[in-house]
């Protein structure tokens, strides 16, 4: 995946200079770097002291070791806080790949998890590249699930909507019309036109939406909002829902060379089918648009499927630092990967599209 939004340096520093991360939050930055005469390799890097905001969930594993009298924080993890969105996870500049680099970045990593008495490193949702150039009989890997919408070249929504089989398409149109019915304009404004006070109230959605759901108000700040309106507007874009002029609802989407990614939603009240409208399919409309290729619209949400979205494996690789608990998840993840497998192939059974059409 080129030019990935969430390894750009402007988001990364928004993150740390807004306090995302960084003291007292349990994402404290170690990042690697490497420097050589063909040019520099960037890997981010952060010792946990808790698993929250990384969606690879390893809270068993934490329970296992306590109740064994062992300490499984602090970790080590290279990923993007609070992005369970795939990419590469080195960025490279010069002439330097990824596998002259890969190896020398695997060591750093587990020699600074023997110096802070790490239980581990983790790489989490590297794409198939990354995650074959760092592949090593000392990394486990872990395979997940999420649903991603896939460019078959489609013209128009429509052209994508001829796809499914009758009686789902109508499904699709019935609930765009609803939103229509309710009387509320949608708008898809670029980075450039987000305006202070739409942030402002956008803070205050993403803010609502995590009190509702896990009774705290999100690991991102109002700052971190404001600094990526400034800097990092030429990717992104809000799906913004009006109801009598005044905004309702939000969706904010970050975008790359090929791929589109929805990140965070609100709503002031519930409107009927508006999360679709907003999260689903003007992410599809504007991906259609601008030609990109695939839209990851976030973790989890298996309704996803009905709407297009096919069911992909994700990825994670896995250093435990202890033998035992180390053959220990060797064997649990060879068991949940035929599970995960077996989960993909019956999820895609229930997509939308002509039987034909399904994996074209």
């Amino acid at each position: 995946m080129n030019n990935y939004p969430f390894l750009e340096p402007a988001f990364l520093a928004a993150l740390e200079d807004s306090g995302c991360v960084g003291p007292g939050t349990g994402w404290e930055p170690r990042h690697i770097t490497l420097q050589a005469a063909a040019g520099e390799a960037f890997m981010p890097l952060y010792l946990k002291t808790h698993s929250w905001g990384e969606y690879v969930f390893d809270w068993s594993w934490a329970d296992a070791y306590q109740r064994n009298g062992l300490d499984y924080y602090p970790k080590l993890v290279t990923a993007v806080p609070f992005s369970p969105a795939t990419g590469p996870r080195v960025r490279l500049t010069g002439a330097l790949t990824l596998e002259s680099v890969a190896r020398e970045l695997a060591q750093r990593s587990t020699e600074l998890a023997e110096e802070t008495n790490a239980s581990s490193w983790h790489l989490l949702f590297p794409d198939r590249t990354t995650a074959s150039a760092f592949a090593h009989p000392d990394l486990l890997q872990r395979s997940g699930a999420q649903y991603h919408w896939l460019n078959r070249d489609y013209t128009s929504f429509d052209d994508f909507l001829a796809r499914f089989v009758a009686r789902k398409r109508k499904t699709v149109r019935r609930e765009r019309q609803r939103v229509a019915d309710q009387k509320l304009r949608i708008e898809m404004l670029p980075g450039e036109q987000i305006s202070p006070e739409l942030w402002d109230f956008f803070f205050a959605l993403y803010q609502r939406t995590y009190i509702k759901r896990s009774g705290n108000g999100g690991y991102l700040t109002r700052e971190f909002f404001a600094q990526i309106g400034n800097t990092f507007a030429p990717q992104v874009a809000m799906a913004v829902a009006y109801d009598a002029n005044s905004p309702v609802a939000c969706a904010l989407f970050f975008s790359g060379d090929n791929t589109l990614y929805g990140r965070y939603w609100g709503c002031i009240r519930e409107y009927d089918c508006l999360h679709f409208e907003l999260c689903y399919y003007q992410g599809i409309e504007y991906a259609i648009r601008q030609g990109l290729q695939r839209f990851d619209a976030g973790a989890q949400g298996e309704h996803k499927i009905l709407r297009g979205f096919e069911p992909v494996e994700t990825l994670s690789l896995h250093w435990i630092r202890h033998p035992e608990f180390r053959t220990a998840i060797a064997r649990f993840l060879l068991r949940e990967q035929a599970d995960i497998s077996a989960y993909i192939a019956h999820a895609r059974t229930a997509l939308p599209y002509h039987k034909a059409d399904v994996g074209a």
